[in-house]
């Protein structure tokens, strides 16, 4: 099997997602080539062959053009998959590859099963493992789903390549969004509720032990998604990353989406009954406890100190 993996520039230089699309290759044990359009100072570690377009001519976003150049590499490497972020850029892009290469979609991977995809279900309580049945595929990737277990630092085989093709949309720059309310990614220590505190009622005990340590609570997508807190104290791929000192994930399964927004942390507490959850791969400490008893006892000794 033999991938392309589509890697993305941003304002001067490779995401850092270009890495985890490499580590998906290795996980299917597949040969691959890389595509992206920028520079050659910015290209990422890869000890494959890159395709490169000059962001000057193409410029950092053009639809028409950008899938017109992934389309040429296609035809020059016939590869059995074409690899994208599940990002802004590979949301836009991958359907118009998919729809030109008449070959099925398949979004938001985040596994590998005996070979076939893992697709989160019913807002990622459920997994369901799929294969496709057209000659080629398409494929995104979820953030944090395939993180490389070392940095890359291979040189790429560099092949330039340009297009005659134009587009109607031009490139105007990025707009950042306003922060409103609470600003967690500045927060040092993150005491985050999820699906197993039960009730709203139940936010205030993750919330006190936030303020008793000196910091913020967040919450984790169901939580938000309930109406049990706002939507800005979200932490996960649809909410806030965030890398705190000390992050305290209080009945949280660990769910991918939740741990890419926060597995850079330095230290991770997780509070779950289930010893076997998710969150205790990545987590420092695991306290294997109902959250209602432990949370509560543990607030009153940080109070006493």
């Amino acid at each position: 099997m033999k991938l392309l993996l589509v890697a993305e520039y941003r304002e001067g230089k490779a995401l850092a997602t270009s890495n985890e699309l490499i580590a998906f290759a290795e996980k299917m044990g597949a040969e691959s080539v890389m595509f992206m359009v920028g520079s050659e100072a910015s290209l990422p570690g890869y000890a494959g062959k890159s395709y490169l377009a000059d962001v000057a001519a193409c410029g950092e976003y053009n639809p028409e053009v950008h899938k017109q150049l992934v389309l040429d590499v296609v035809a020059k490497e016939n590869p059995d998959m074409v690899v994208f972020s599940h990002s802004s850029y590979g949301w836009d892009l991958a359907p118009r590859i998919a729809c030109a290469l008449k070959a099925a979609q398949i979004s938001e991977v985040i596994a590998i099963e005996g070979g076939k995809l893992v697709l989160p279900a019913c807002n990622a309580k459920l997994r369901r493992t799929v294969a496709c049945k057209t000659a080629k595929t398409v494929v995104t990737l979820q953030a944090g789903a395939f993180s490389p277990p070392a940095p890359i630092t291979a040189a790429p085989q560099v092949e330039k390549i340009t297009t005659g093709a134009t587009g109607r949309v031009e490139f105007g720059g990025y707009e950042i969004a306003p922060k409103t309310g609470v600003d967690l990614t500045k927060a040092e220590i993150i005491v985050s509720a999820g699906r197993g505190i039960g009730k709203p009622e139940n936010i205030a005990v993750v919330a006190a032990l936030a303020e008793a340590l000196g910091g913020e609570y967040g919450a984790s997508r169901p939580v938000v998604d309930n109406g049990w807190a706002e939507h800005n104290r979200q932490v996960g791929t649809t909410g806030q990353t965030v890398s705190p000192k000390m992050y305290v994930a209080c009945g949280i399964s660990g769910a991918v989406q939740h741990l890419a927004g926060m597995k850079k942390s330095e230290f991770i507490v997780a509070i779950n009954t289930d010893k076997d959850a998710p969150i205790g791969e990545v987590a420092d400490v695991l306290v294997v406890a109902d959250l209602m008893q432990f949370v509560p006892a543990l607030t009153e000794k940080v109070k006493s100190l």
